[in-house]
């Protein structure tokens, strides 16, 4: 196939205005499943803590008629437990001339880029909400460290032989990790039993995106639910498996960036992320012909009774 001589095409000609389509594609993801299904509260102190108690064992200790009282019940105290807040940040710096320009996809680089440092940041605080890290105090040279639910899961847990669960129970030490092995249903089921011997209740499954994909093999996995009706700290957002256990309903929700090695079994009205600073914009000193911006925030995750939840750990990641 060929052409007539000298014919004047596209790839002669000079001047063609390029094509720059308005819309600018990011595929990179922002759901943040642990900080939408559990609620959030204001701290006003580095170390917050708060107070856990439980009733004593049932018992069958039958009483004569009449009988006097010589003896009295011991009474327990509750246990204090705190956590530490974390700080993270994201920054930016950009040019003054920007403003200045035809932009495409934007009217506006500085508010562009703040809109995306922003939902970086909030991955940023589900990583740490949901790592196996221990508390830390810190110092003049060491940073805070929020104590992760990995570090706090340690009564209701089904894990490799050669894994470890925090001895503290207060965040103050992590799970030591083990030889990992398939999820299995049956594994699922313990710890449901356990949560609910201890009188827990978990609603929410919360793995992995490998273990996502293994769950949804389950026997027990009925039907599929889409969006829960109302936003409150119960409810259950975004797409979600129903397994129907012995003990209880769980929506099972992946998440990308929690540990593929764990799965979570959560009672969402036992947690919450605590902020002494929310995600805040702030404007930083110019030292030359360019905006620069920090956006902060500073918070812990809040594990009000461990034994409300559950966890699987030890898992294979493909």
């Amino acid at each position: 196939m060929a052409i007539v001589a000298n014919t004047f095409t596209s790839f002669d000609a000079k001047g063609i205005r390029e094509e720059l389509s308005n819309i600018i594609a990011n595929i990179s993801p922002e759901d943040v499943p642990l900080q939408s299904n559990i609620g959030s509260e204001n701290v006003s102190n580095t170390y917050f803590e708060w107070q856990t108690d439980e009733l004593a064992s049932a018992q069958n200790v039958p009483v004569i008629d009449g009988d006097d009282v010589s003896s009295f019940d011991s009474t327990a105290s509750t246990s204090r437990v705190g956590n530490y807040t974390q700080i993270a940040r994201r920054t930016m710096i950009v040019a003054d001339n920007l403003s200045n320009q035809d932009l495409a996809g934007r009217n506006d680089e500085v508010s562009y880029q703040l809109a995306k440092r922003g939902s970086e940041l909030k991955r940023d605080v589900e990583l740490v909400l949901t790592a196996n890290s221990a508390k830390v105090a810190g110092n003049s040279s060491t940073a805070r460290v929020t104590a992760g639910l990995g570090a706090w899961i340690a009564t209701n847990t089904n894990k490799a032989g050669d894994g470890t669960d925090p001895t503290a129970v207060d965040g103050s030490d992590a799970r030591g990790d083990g030889t990992q092995r398939d999820l299995t249903e049956a594994m699922v089921k313990d710890v449901m039993q356990k949560a609910f011997t201890e009188g827990g209740q978990p609603s929410v499954l919360m793995v992995g995106p490998y273990n996502k994909t293994v769950v949804s093999g389950f026997a027990g996995i009925a039907a599929q639910r889409y969006q829960a009706p109302s936003d409150g700290p119960t409810t259950i957002i975004g797409a979600a498996d129903v397994y129907l256990s012995d003990f209880g309903t769980l929506s099972v929700v992946p998440n990308r960036f929690q540990r593929e090695r764990d799965a979570f079994l959560l009672d969402p009205e036992y947690a919450s992320v605590c902020y002494l600073r929310p995600i805040q914009a702030v404007d930083l000193a110019r030292t030359g012909d360019a905006e620069k911006k920090m956006l902060i925030c500073e918070f812990g995750a809040k594990i009000s009774q461990q034994k409300a939840h559950g966890g699987i750990f030890d898992l294979n990641v493909s």
